[in-house]
């Protein structure tokens, strides 16, 4: 909706907040704008603000009473909505005609303006329609319980009874109802820790552990909740296909009965399910109604006193010592342990998250979420318990189930084996052959026998089933309709699409339905149900990982409010659910594993660009600042030295050359922070050219490894001294800077000359390291007719001029990658080093550096150093010596003893004619004492002192220069120990001369290395 416009002009007025219009009206008060009306936007215009701000304060201010509208992301339908002032509303002068920064708090549709159009007003008129939505009953409590009870409970719980005994049996209930336990409350902490949108289980783990593991947990689990209408449909199948039988009806056979009664089952559930949420929970009440019914028929079967037939099958009603007798185990079989009959019940114990499976359609998840699924743990687990005593004060685990097996008076009960014999029966004969086919251990259909109308268990069973596959029908398309909205993985995006007021995905539905289908044919899933048991206890460790995870970071966002958790429980739920996974089945819980890992490893090689503010990145935080704490207990050793860089290349698109070569010696080894010095006065928009986000995009883009630090300064010089002394944190803050070389230094003024040395010295100063390189294409690509050009070394207009709105527009927009010569395999060539002065060794350390990269590897080092004709060979061996004992890898070694030779004269007369524009005219006639005001005037200019006082180095770059020319035309890189001009003894101009004339007319790149004269290589292991 947008809001209307106060003024069309582009004034600080113009983006402050609009008075919304009323929904009585539509109309909007003509003239000015008026700050105290700023409060009204309810749909009536009143509001506590409303009664004018001059009652409140004393004054008209555009400060706002807190609001909801400020912190939600939606509109509530009936009125505008609200929109918080801006830092730069509330400060900035209002006669301010400047556009306020991009990043405000207003939004969009405020810097557009635009009256209200007749359209909005229309659609205003009626409520959109609202679909239906579920309390904690019938939404979550109700819908869990249904999905907790199973065929277990009626089939195989009194067997696992007759085995365990009825105390260990509640020891495995209880076991598993406290991991359940211990996952719902880590999962309601979850859901109340901010507004619970739809998908359910994939929304809660995403949302708090991030896209990377809440997408494969939200992938499988998705997928298993269709495996599982399968599995749930086939065992009520079966049961169906059983009566069929015992009744004399067959179509074709046990299988393919299974299949026909299958697929018409879950066809008919697909209609319920797409007729609507509202259908299907009533479905699902029905389902609870029948479940209940027959808990009633079996209690009161238990009650009702025992006939001659239920006799004969072991019933003889609530007896002590048939409780007694069946309190202890009874372990038979290849699966009589209690791990063997854990793993049986605790599949029983899952299904926790159908509530949370369809978050989206309740009224208030994180109420309902809570409530709801720890009731259903507590009634369901209740239940159980009740079902354990109740049954095995019932029944005795051993029944012939023959009439004729009674106790006659004349036999001898001293023969008479087993407790039934003091009730006047005798079934020793089944018992010693083990041939007895009722009682607890042996029928599974027990509680149909108790129950005081068998059918009622019967329709138990079928209520169970039909309401498990019901349930996972409709929370696999929820939670894959979530997962495809976020688009995480490739070729999903079609099935996110919902349909009608509830945005049904109808699509999922089908495929789910394809699914279930397809495993439905195959009939026979006793291999595919431990995989399915296993992904459903993946997702539950995973819950109770996100909690504990987002407890153990002490985020200020982590504040649910749900209480009721441990963050320790929560770990131990997670150890847990992974250590059921492999007693329930050990292959299985590999595979499970195994697709986890496999679309973690995808999503972190995609790294999907989202942002859910998750745990994982508080945990990053937290972990990044503790590491960085702790290396101030480190001291600095020469052993772990790293060459860690700011590097000043102003926006880094500008120069990519000089990023990429400093990428190659700096990526995944140490700190590069690339520095933008803006040099303007300070103001809003200035500011933001400085710290824009697109530079950190572009390195990004770029996969550099870098951090980005801008800066505004008045000149240059105090912008870099501002990085040199504030970049970094704790110890890892840069000790190399690096910097392109001011080609136009010549044409420029003295002042920028000796600002430009001046950061080299303010460099040393700080006991930096200094890199210069140099090009001959020249290094800024964004001024394409000035290469070499930085804007903050020769303060052009453009390097001043503040940010326009459409430059604002245009940052958004994506900058180009141009290609350059660091980024291409150098091949066979070489790295040629003059290691013509000692600086501790960095001019050695950089190319080893770039010699690991794959790029660089094949490259041949070549060093060079100075020396004396007569001891050439002998210099040579002593620095083969010294490097070898640094294990850089170098073994071409070459001394060079002409470099102290006199250079050409035709090269002395350009150094001279170079630097003749900076010299001083200091002719007979003027008096000595007027030149250093002259020279405070203009600092950097020459005298013929300074001349003739460093002419002897003068000379000798320029003769190193001539011997790059004939040692290195076609080296990959050169790199050269820098000179140093003493500070007072050499102007800046010369020497930057120097500078120039070392590495003039060279077509590889120059990098001019001078260390802090401390060491960086060791050759001792201590």
């Amino acid at each position: 909706m947008e809001l209307p416009v106060a003024s069309d002009s582009v004034a600080l007025a113009a983006y402050r907040p609009r008075v919304a219009l009323s929904v009585g009206n539509g109309k909007a008060t003509p003239g000015g704008f008026n700050e105290s009306g700023y409060y009204q936007s309810y749909d009536d215009g009143s509001s506590v603000a409303s009664q004018g701000s001059d009652v409140l304060t004393g004054y008209e201010t555009l400060d706002s009473p807190p609001h909801y509208d400020f912190y939600a992301n939606t509109e509530v339908w009936g009125r505008r909505r609200r929109f918080r002032p801006s830092l730069y509303q509330l400060y900035a002068n209002p006669e301010d005609d400047s556009k306020p920064p991009m990043y405000g708090e207003t939004t969009g549709e405020q810097m557009e303006g635009g009256g209200s159009s007749e359209e909005d007003e229309d659609e205003l008129k009626e409520p959109p329609p609202e679909p239906p939505r579920f309390g904690w009953v019938q939404g979550v409590m109700i819908r869990c319980m249904l999905n907790i009870w199973g065929v277990i409970l009626y089939l195989r719980l009194p067997w696992i009874t007759a085995q365990a005994g009825i105390g260990l049996t509640w020891v495995i209930i209880l076991l598993s109802s406290l991991i359940t336990g211990i996952t719902g409350m880590s999962a309601s902490a979850i859901a109340t820790n901010g507004k619970v949108k739809g998908g359910g289980t994939y929304f809660l783990i995403s949302r708090s552990l991030g896209p990377e593991l809440g997408g494969s947990i939200g992938l499988i689990f998705a997928f298993a909740n269709a495996v599982a209408v399968a599995m749930h449909t086939v065992g009520f199948a079966e049961t169906v296909t059983v009566l069929m039988r015992e009744n004399g009806a067959v179509m074709v056979d046990s299988t393919n009965d299974i299949r026909i009664i299958g697929v018409i089952t879950v066809t008919c559930l697909l209609g319920i399910s797409m007729a609507g949420m509202a259908w299907e929970s009533k479905a699902q009440i029905l389902f609870f109604l029948v479940i209940m019914v027959s808990f009633a028929s079996y209690i009161v079967g238990t009650i009702l006193p025992a006939s001659p037939q239920k006799q004969a099958k072991g019933f003889f009603s609530y007896k002590a010592d048939i409780f007694a007798a069946n309190f202890v185990p009874n372990w038979r079989g290849t699966e009589g342990s209690f791990f063997g009959m854990f793993s049986i019940f605790f599949p029983s114990a899952t299904g926790i998250l159908a509530g949370a499976n369809i978050s989206g359609d309740l009224k208030n998840p994180t109420v309902a979420i809570p409530r709801g699924t720890l009731m259903a743990i507590f009634w369901t687990t209740f239940s159980y318990l009740i079902i354990t005593a109740t049954i095995g004060s019932c029944v005795v685990r051993d029944a012939s189930g023959m009439l004729n097996d009674t106790l006659s008076p004349s036999s001898s009960s001293e023969d008479c084996v087993g407790l039934t014999c003091q009730y006047g029966w005798d079934f020793s004969e089944c018992i010693k052959n083990s041939t007895c086919t009722y009682g607890i251990s042996n029928y599974y259909q027990s509680m149909s026998m108790v129950s005081a109308f068998a059918p009622l268990i019967t329709a138990g069973i079928f209520g169970a089933t039909l309401s498990s596959a019901l349930a996972c029908l409709v929370s696999a398309p929820k939670v894959f309709q979530c997962l495809c909205k976020d688009k995480l993985y490739p070729l999903i995006g079609f099935f996110g699409k919902g349909y009608g007021k509830n945005d049904e995905p109808l699509r999922g539905y089908l495929l789910t339905y394809i699914i279930a289908a397809c495993f439905i044919l195959i009939a026979e899933l006793n291999t595919i149900a431990p995989i399915i048991s296993n992904f459903f206890l993946a997702s539950y460790s995973l819950i109770n990982f996100s909690c504990f995870h987002a407890s153990i970071t002490n985020s200020p966002g982590w504040r649910p409010s749900f209480r009721f958790y441990n963050k320790w429980l929560s770990l131990l739920g997670a150890v847990c659910c992974a250590v059921i996974m492999f007693l329930l089945n050990w292959w299985a819980a590999l595979i499970a594993f195994g697709i986890v890992i496999f679309l973690l490893g995808y999503s972190l090689y995609k790294k999907p660009a989202v942002n859910w503010g998750s745990s994982m990145q508080a945990g990053s935080y937290n972990i990044a600042l503790n590491q960085c704490v702790g290396l101030n207990h480190v001291e600095d050793h020469v052993k772990n030295y790293r060459p860690q860089c700011l590097v000043l290349t102003g926006p880094p698109s500008s120069r990519p050359a000089l990023v990429d070569l400093v990428n190659c010696f700096t990526k995944s080894l140490s700190l590069m922070m690339c520095g933008n010095v803006v040099t303007a006065d300070s103001s809003t928009a200035v500011l933001e050219k400085a710290s824009s986000d697109r530079h950190i995009s572009w390195l990004n883009q770029r996969k550099v490894k870098s951090f980005y630090r801008g800066v505004v300064a008045p000149e240059l010089r105090s912008g870099v001294n501002m990085l040199l002394q504030g970049a970094g944190l704790g110890r890892i803050k840069p000790n190399v800077l690096l910097t392109g070389f001011k080609k136009d230094w010549r044409s420029d003024t003295p002042q920028a000359v000796h600002n430009y040395i001046g950061i080299l010295h303010d460099a040393f100063d700080l006991q930096y390291g200094v890199c210069v390189l140099r090009m001959r294409e020249g290094l800024d690509v964004s001024h394409p007719s000035q290469s070499y050009v930085n804007p903050g070394f020769d303060g052009g207009q453009e390097s001043i001029d503040t940010i326009s709105a459409p430059s604002c527009i245009q940052a958004k927009t994506t900058e180009p990658q141009p290609s350059t010569v660091f980024q291409k395999k150098q091949g066979k060539k070489t790295i040629d080093i003059y290691w013509l002065s000692d600086d501790g060794g960095l001019t050695l350390l950089l190319p080893y550096l770039l010699t690991r990269r794959k790029r660089w590897a094949r490259c041949k080092v070549r060093v060079f150093v100075g020396g004396e004709a007569d001891k050439k060979e002998e210099q040579k061996e002593e620095v083969l010596a010294l490097i070898k004992k640094f294990r850089l890898g170098f073994h071409e070694v070459e001394v060079l003893p002409d470099i102290y030779q006199k250079p050409q004269p035709g090269n002395v007369h350009q150094f001279e004619n170079m630097v003749s524009r900076f010299r001083l005219d200091t002719n007979a006639k003027q008096d000595s004492e007027s030149v250093p005001p002259r020279q405070q005037e203009e600092p950097g200019m020459i005298t013929d002192q300074d001349l003739e006082r460093n002419k002897t180095k003068s000379l000798r770059q320029i003769r190193l220069n001539e011997v790059l020319q004939d040692y290195s035309r076609e080296a990959a890189l050169i790199v050269v120990t820098m000179p140093v001009g003493r500070r007072g003894v050499c102007p800046s101009t010369l020497f930057l001369a120097w500078l120039d004339i070392l590495s003039r007319d060279l077509r590889p790149p120059v990098l001019l290395v001078r260390g802090n004269q401390e060491n960086v290589l060791t050759f001792y292991c201590q």
